[in-house]
């Protein structure tokens, strides 16, 4: 059974999607580990719930982050992973430990990349007046949310949204898709080579793939 490592660090919605995806044998595979970097995630709880094996690898213990990367490294590698997920890790990921797991990284980000890469993006969109906003699932490259785009979701922006309606309207999005893209990858659909995403052995577009609700 292929094993999957999550990164996390905050509140954890994604990973309990993903988690209730495996409780209902939607996704064939073994969760191995949590790991976060904030002891206070709530996310830990959610895994410690769920019978999963957690790591806390705290930043504050580890000042210089050389250092904070190697044990990253050396406790992601204790499960031997297949996939690697990061549902709201709020952390850059190192060009080495990017490197060691090439096309095996997943990352879920919560705007239609290439907009709005970074931080504060339900704000950003509104205040710069767009209609739309989304959420896009991605394979992770060194390049910081750049990587070859695999499926995208838009939502409306209404006239009288604030950050954390918009935040909610997208993160529901976010709990429906990332279970099915982690699925698409665990049954050998999904890949990365030659720098793009690709579905059933096709190429998917630069902006990944639209329309998920026909999409199994």
């Amino acid at each position: 059974m292929k094993q999957i490592v999550i990164l996390v660090s905050g509140y954890g919605t994604n990973l309990q999607a993903i988690l209730n995806a495996h409780l209902t044998t939607e996704i064939s595979s073994k969760i191995a580990a949590v790991i976060s970097n904030n002891s206070n995630a709530f996310a830990i709880k959610r895994a410690e719930l769920a019978h999963v094996a957690t790591h806390i690898i705290e930043e504050e213990r580890y000042k210089k982050s050389e250092l904070f990367n190697k044990i990253l490294i050396k406790t992601v590698k204790i499960y031997n992973p297949d996939l690697i997920v990061l549902a709201g890790y709020m952390r850059i990921l190192n060009i080495e430990f990017v490197t060691c797991y090439t096309g095996k990284i997943l990352n879920i980000h919560p705007s239609l990349l290439p907009k709005y890469p970074g931080l504060k993006t339900h704000q950003r969109a509104i205040e710069n007046g767009e209609k739309q906003h989304g959420t896009s699932i991605h394979f992770v490259t060194e390049q910081i949310d750049n990587g070859p785009i695999i499926l995208q979701v838009t939502v409306p922006i209404f006239y009288n949204d604030t950050e954390h309606t918009l935040k909610m309207r997208v993160k529901y999005q976010e709990n429906i898709i990332y279970p099915r893209v982690i699925k698409w990858f665990i049954d050998g659909r999904l890949e990365m080579h030659e720098n793009s995403a690709w579905l059933d052995g096709r190429r998917l577009p630069h902006a990944g793939y639209k329309n998920p609700i026909n999409k199994k």
